[in-house]
């Protein structure tokens, strides 16, 4: 179960990297206070980057795509409920942005929350139906809660083969070295 656990959880890198490319866009246009907020959350100079992102909410406190680096920022500070709190936030102002319902769900998935996690993955797609991490990572919320349906059902009846079988097909494909879930822009 820890192992089939640890592939939903590795999502902090992630989010940086996914962050910043989906700030990114925005920073063809303006591109200095985006792209150096996502140049010190990769350099992991995160302190740095909360004062950058905090100075330039001051000013622009609706802007989404800094709003959404803020929760790159404080996932990373290791404050994943913060993190929730901006994104829940970013959705509610701006529910039309499938980005932040997909971060929104990898945070809800490493509190295993999956059934949030599904429903944030299901917003994102029908938001943008052809929005492939998000199908990806709905894919393995999925897997994850079949995991917990065999293990239970392993519990019940330990000799059932066939859900031995299956729970441990899960197993493999959930482990480690398999594919991460994956944030906005990734």
């Amino acid at each position: 179960m820890k192992q089939a656990l640890s592939r939903i959880l590795p999502f902090t890198r992630v989010l940086v990297v996914a962050g910043a490319a989906w700030a990114g866009q925005a920073a063809m246009a303006q591109a200095d206070p985006y792209a150096e907020v996502g140049q010190l959350v990769r350099s992991g100079k995160l302190a740095e980057a909360g004062t950058k992102v905090d100075q330039y909410l001051a000013s622009k406190p609706r802007d989404p795509q800094m709003r959404f680096l803020k929760s790159v920022v404080q996932t990373e500070l290791g404050k994943p409920d913060e993190a929730v709190e901006t994104l829940t936030q970013i959705t509610q102002e701006f529910p039309e942005l499938p980005e932040p319902y997909n971060n929104l769900a990898v945070l809800y998935a490493g509190q295993n929350q999956y059934d949030k996690a599904r429903a944030a993955l299901e917003m994102a797609i029908r938001l943008n139906p052809n929005y492939a991490t998000a199908y990806e990572n709905l894919g393995d919320v999925y897997a994850k809660l079949a995991s917990q349906s065999y293990g239970r059902s392993l519990q019940l009846q330990a000799n059932n083969p066939q859900a031995t079988q299956k729970a441990a097909t899960l197993t493999t494909m959930l482990a480690p070295q398999a594919a991460k879930p994956r944030t906005a822009g990734k």
